[in-house]
């Protein structure tokens, strides 16, 4: 079972004498934490804790931007139609809300548009382009798409649309010729924080526009957004460091504003159809509980249910919509099973000992692959491709491990392929049909040469040993100053060794988690480990246990305790 995978732990080692020196006064675990994340500074140290973002953040710094302002002003002031071009994934829809919201605002003639992922596609298409161009569309503003969209852009052109890319994907070698390009990836860029998600570039173009408008400021603030920069962020898993990091921070205040002072109403739905209580909202409720709603409607079908929920101004339209997202989000939750299971089932059935898994079928559904591969390779700690065959085509999407880049393992297969794109951890690409299994085999030649001869199980990153009269409340509120904690930002973890099982018990309707009651150094603590209710048939009362967990004070009931929450644990050597 994939619970009782055997993971290996990476235990940092202990502070060098300079750091230990540049950190006195810090508690030694929570110093350790912070060295692991590269801060060795006291200087960097406060700013960390604080939340601040150390670098310059002025949005005229991102190539593009003075001239994407200045046509998008004179399209306000000319009363130019202007179309917002989105993705379907949670960051391209709160993306594309967000500039719509503000160049609304500002008094522009604009409207979004979202392609459906069945009859469309990824990101831009040519008759899209043609259809908003005979609409009388003068400017179309991409977010968290377009970098690879080549003849797209040629399209564009040829209809005299003016394109503005603002997207955050590695760009391809060659750029598309649109009006401006936004992107801090792209070469000579000097914006200094390069992993914003594609909202977070909307938000740096928002904020430009907003300073360069007369009036701007009276008319949309920062906090009047915020909430799409963290939603859109933290569902597209931007790494959760520097000005990412900050602006994640201040859109949860605002996510966390009781639910009459929340501006959305359809925020305030999802909360109440979620069963989300406003206050307790961090950035792991973000990634398991609103992001997968927000992303089942354009899985399945349509990703403008999920913008006018997040744009609505109508309570009860909102609470029609909330609803009609949790329903998709359990339809989504079944067909991820079953594609998972079949999608399992084919791969290991053409390699089962291979360093790559891959599985295609005419039943997958487009929105569901992502999700099947991000299973395959959670449980197998493999690379992971699934995809969909059509009569001429193959769509599939890709999932990967840390000590292999999926998108550069593409790049070496991009004269087979009619369309990729993505990240070091994941991608998509189209291929011809009768080109799937020469490019099936050339990516597992790739993945044998870069994996051969490695240790591939999943890593517990541990940043430091602790005993139990260490774990106090004063560090518990230390760690979680470590928030908001994701990708990029892992939550501190820590091990003990020797700790003895007072009681164990499986928690949760199907057994699959593990509630613990533990002692060391004579003093007892409680422990729940999530998804591990499998280790219930190996453990016993009385048995000496190690443990790695992250360490919180839990609140039920208005009663505050230390808790220990498992990342992994094992018997004790």
């Amino acid at each position: 079972m994939a619970s009782l995978i055997s993971k290996r732990w990476n235990v940092a080692p202990a502070l060098s004498a300079e750091a230990a020196a540049e950190l006195s006064g810090y508690d030694p675990i929570l110093a350790r934490a912070l060295v692991q994340r590269g801060i060795t500074t006291r200087v960097a140290a406060e700013v960390f804790l604080a939340g601040e973002a150390s670098g310059n953040t002025d949005p005229s710094l991102l190539t593009g931007v003075p001239e994407t302002v200045e046509r998008l002003l004179r399209a306000v002031s000319r009363r130019e139609r202007v179309v917002v071009y989105g993705d379907y994934d949670v960051d391209g829809v709160t993306a594309t809300a967000l500039l719509v919201q503000v160049l609304s605002a500002l008094g522009a003639d604009v409207r979004p548009y979202i392609p459906h992922r069945e009859d469309e596609g990824y990101g831009l298409n040519h008759e899209a382009l043609k259809s908003l161009s005979a609409d009388g569309v003068s400017v179309v503003v991409t977010v968290d798409c377009g970098i690879r969209s080549l003849a797209e852009a040629e399209t564009a052109r040829a209809l005299g649309l003016d394109l503005i890319i603002t997207d955050h994907h590695v760009p391809g070698e060659t750029l598309p010729d649109g009006f401006a390009l936004i992107n801090p990836k792209q070469p000579g860029d000097a914006y200094p924080e390069k992993m914003l998600a594609g909202v977070g570039i909307a938000y740096k173009l928002a904020q430009a526009l907003v300073r360069a408008a007369n009036g701007g400021l009276a008319a949309i603030k920062a906090s009047d957004v915020l909430d799409l920069v963290a939603l859109g962020s933290v569902a597209d898993l931007a790494p959760l460091a520097g000005e990412n990091r900050l602006l994640v921070r201040q859109g949860l205040q605002v996510l966390n504003r009781p639910p009459d002072k929340l501006r959305r109403e359809g925020l305030r739905a999802m909360y109440l159809s979620a069963g989300i209580k406003p206050g307790k909202l961090d950035a792991g409720t973000i990634g398991f509980v609103l992001g997968p709603r927000l992303n089942a409607a354009g899985r399945l079908e349509s990703a403008l249910a999920a913008y006018e929920l997040m744009t609505t101004t109508d309570p009860y339209h909102a609470g029609q919509l909330a609803q009609q997202l949790e329903v998709q989000n359990r339809e989504r939750q079944a067909l991820t099973r079953d594609t998972h299971q079949k999608a399992r089932e084919l791969a290991l059935s053409r390699e089962r000992d291979g360093h790559l898994l891959f599985a295609a079928h005419p039943d997958f559904r487009h929105g569901i692959v992502g999700l099947a591969a991000s299973r395959l390779t959670e449980e197998f700690y493999r690379p992971s491709i699934v995809a969909r065959i059509e009569p001429d085509v193959v769509r599939a999407s890709c999932r990967s491990i840390r000590e292999f880049h999926i998108t550069n393992a593409l790049d070496e297969c991009q004269d087979l392929l009619l369309k990729y794109g993505g990240h070091a951890a994941a991608a998509g690409f189209t291929v011809a049909v009768d080109k799937v299994a020469e490019l099936e085999q050339r990516l597992r030649s790739i993945a044998e040469r870069d994996l051969a001869g490695l240790d591939l199980r999943p890593t517990v990153n541990i940043d430091a040993e602790a005993r139990f009269s260490e774990l106090t409340p004063r560090l518990a509120a230390e760690l979680a100053r470590f928030e908001p904690c994701g990708f990029g930002n892992p939550t501190p973890v820590l091990a003990t060794r020797g700790a003895r099982i007072r009681s164990l018990r499986t928690m949760g309707s199907d057994g699959s988690h593990l509630r613990l009651s533990l002692n060391h150094d004579n003093l007892g603590l409680d422990a729940i480990g999530f998804g591990l209710g499998a280790w219930a048939q190996r453990l016993a009362v009385g048995q000496v246990v190690d443990l790695a967990y992250t360490f919180e004070i839990d609140e039920w009931n208005g009663e505050r305790r230390l808790q220990l929450k498992l990342r992994d644990l094992r018997p004790a050597e």
